[in-house]
């Protein structure tokens, strides 16, 4: 059977946002828990939200060196959310803090000739338990910045990566570049916020449908392509 790209759109703030997100496709939808993003909102603003969503479109709440009791805050607002840790969280920080639920972990790639130093396989082993690996590109805070590292610089084709099962590329993605990224790593699924907005935190939505067509475009010709 083809794969199919997953998409998530994160770093959702308006409920106009939110609709037309599901409505064009997206497979999950992200709110950020952390006061210093300019895409932050409150667990109780991360809930109305949420509740926006048809079934089967996943929230997911993103935290940075949360502690124990704001992740309880937000998982009481948002209970079926899956939870993505984008700080400096050691895989046990991870697993207590998701108290069994399925949780994601980014790995922060340096950007430019230090791509290839990241020893992804490391990283993916140290952080078995995690459901994925959001691979995003590493700059000053925390947060992809809207840049790409080099792709081709990490072994995606790696047996002990499964790529196609676990990794969600993310970092600098935008309509115009996610065919290409979604050909070479064929990730899991992708993951996009700044490359999709009009503005911090206002999602764009003539850019959200154009980034869901492209990987749809992208999944459409890796089924047509010889194996």
């Amino acid at each position: 059977m083809p794969h199919r790209t997953r998409i998530k759109i994160c770093g959702l703030t308006r409920e106009a946002d939110v609709e037309h997100a599901a409505a064009a496709g997206a497979d999950a939808v992200g709110f950020v828990l952390y006061a210093a993003s300019p895409r932050a909102v409150t667990p109780q603003r991360a809930g109305a939200l949420a509740r926006r969503l048809p079934a089967f479109v996943t929230p997911v709440l993103l935290f940075v060196n949360a502690t124990a009791a704001e992740v309880d805050a937000a998982l009481q607002a948002v209970p079926h959310a899956v939870l993505q840790f984008h700080g400096d969280e050691t895989p046990a920080q991870c697993a207590a803090l998701a108290r069994g639920r399925a949780w994601l972990r980014a790995a922060r790639i340096p950007l430019g000739a230090g791509a290839a130093g990241f020893d992804l396989l490391e990283y993916a082993d140290r952080f078995a338990a995690a459901a994925g690996l959001v691979v995003d590109a590493q700059v000053p805070g925390y947060g992809g910045g809207g840049h790409a590292f080099d792709w081709n610089a990490l072994p995606w084709s790696h047996p002990r990566l499964r790529a196609a099962a676990r990794v969600v590329l993310s970092g600098g993605l935008t309509p115009a570049n996610v065919t290409d990224g979604v050909r070479l790593v064929r990730p899991w699924g992708v993951d996009v916020s700044s490359g999709v907005e009009a503005a911090k935190g206002v999602k764009d939505a003539a850019l959200v449908s154009a980034f869901i067509a492209a990987v749809r475009r992208a999944d459409a010709e890796l089924a047509n392509t010889p194996s």
